[in-house]
């Protein structure tokens, strides 16, 4: 009887050390591997009950692996919280099948079974795949896992902050807060530093230039505005000697005329008086005729 356990205990050691074997454990230096040949991957955590309960499912999974031509994996996301962000890991176990670089999730039941036929019947092919914007091999989700692996990393700050060295929560944020004060004014610096660099000051004197330029224009518009009032007002300074001038003429001229008229109507007068003799109450007259009584 104890034989019979003893063989019994060590064939579940083989096979547990077989499928650990062929369990490839993926995290953030290693995932890449997947994106070669066939893969099913299944994102877990620890402290999760559905993880618990399909662990030793993955892992009887895990040793058709060579039989069905692929590779398992495994990652905990706890210890690689890049990748829950770059797969964007909403909901524990999460599985995924990826096919030279190529992934879909799957959604079918958690069964063996059911696993070796999804990949031996490729029924993947029935499962429409990730567009490439949501590709965790993309660009933006590289952005998105580094961000998750920040807020990782100050997640743990704030626990040592808090545990270990009992400084209270509002004080871990206040700290938070001053930090973030010092890093956003750092790279306010640095981004000034960089446009300086790649925009020097050359605009600025340019534009100072055009200004000098600008403001030597206008002076220049207001001499010439100068000029050409002072050049109107002497032009108006000669029309109004010359309108005086032509006044004063025709003044005297007006003077001369009625001069000549007034001499031409005395002259009148004294050829009209010569006409009709000399009047008998005129001392000449008087004069005669005593002469003539003598």
């Amino acid at each position: 009887m104890t034989q019979i356990r003893n063989v019994c205990f060590i064939a579940s050691l083989l096979f547990a050390i077989a499928s650990c074997a062929t369990l490839k454990v993926l995290h953030e230096q290693n995932w890449d591997e997947m994106l070669n040949g066939e893969w099913m991957v299944e994102f877990y955590a620890p402290w999760c009950p559905a993880c618990r309960a399909l662990e030793p499912v993955w892992e009887e999974f895990a040793s058709w692996s060579d039989d069905l031509g692929i590779k398992v994996g495994h990652v905990d996301v706890t210890t690689s919280p890049g990748l829950s962000g770059r797969f964007m890991v909403t909901a524990l176990p999460t599985i995924y099948h990826v096919k030279n670089g190529v992934f879909r999730q799957y959604r079918g039941t958690r069964d063996k079974d059911e696993f070796i036929s999804f990949v031996e019947e490729k029924k993947w092919e029935q499962v429409e795949p990730i567009p490439s914007w949501k590709s965790p091999s993309s660009i933006q989700m590289s952005v998105v896992s580094g961000f998750f692996k920040l807020s990782m990393m100050l997640r743990n700050i704030h626990t040592q902050i808090t545990e270990e060295h009992g400084i209270p929560y509002w004080g871990s944020y206040l700290l938070f807060a001053l930090a973030t004060i010092i890093v956003g004014a750092v790279l306010g610096l640095v981004l000034v530093f960089l446009i300086d660099c790649f925009y020097p000051a050359k605009v600025a004197v340019k534009r100072v230039e055009s200004k000098f330029s600008k403001s030597e224009q206008n002076k220049e518009d207001v001499e010439d505005e100068d000029d050409i009032v002072d050049e109107n007002s002497q032009s108006e300074g000669k029309d109004g000697d010359e309108f005086s001038q032509s006044e004063q003429e025709e003044d005297e001229n007006k003077t001369a005329s009625e001069e000549k008229e007034t001499t031409s109507v005395k002259n009148n007068e004294d050829n009209e008086a010569a006409e009709d003799g000399p009047s008998p109450s005129s001392p000449d007259i008087r004069k005669r005729r005593s002469r003539k009584a003598d």
